[in-house]
């Protein structure tokens, strides 16, 4: 089953750590997002296969936005 990352908030995209076709295990870091001057990480929540990444360092993501997909 496919796992969907999406935006918590309005955030800026500031590292991309995780690449398609990398593993990831449970709680590891795939991206980390900038939100009133906090760094947010954004952590795996299962472990798996990232299958998809739709974020770019530097963009401006909504809440919900799609991140990353996890198999």
């Amino acid at each position: 089953m496919a796992e969907e990352v999406r935006a918590e908030m309005v955030s800026t995209v500031i590292t991309v750590d995780v690449a398609v076709g990398d593993h990831v295990e449970i709680d590891q870091t795939l991206i980390l997002l900038e939100s009133m001057k906090m760094e947010i990480p954004v952590l795996a929540e299962h472990g798996g296969e990232v299958t998809a990444v739709a974020v770019a360092p530097g963009q401006v993501l909504q809440q919900g936005d799609l991140i990353a997909v996890i198999s």
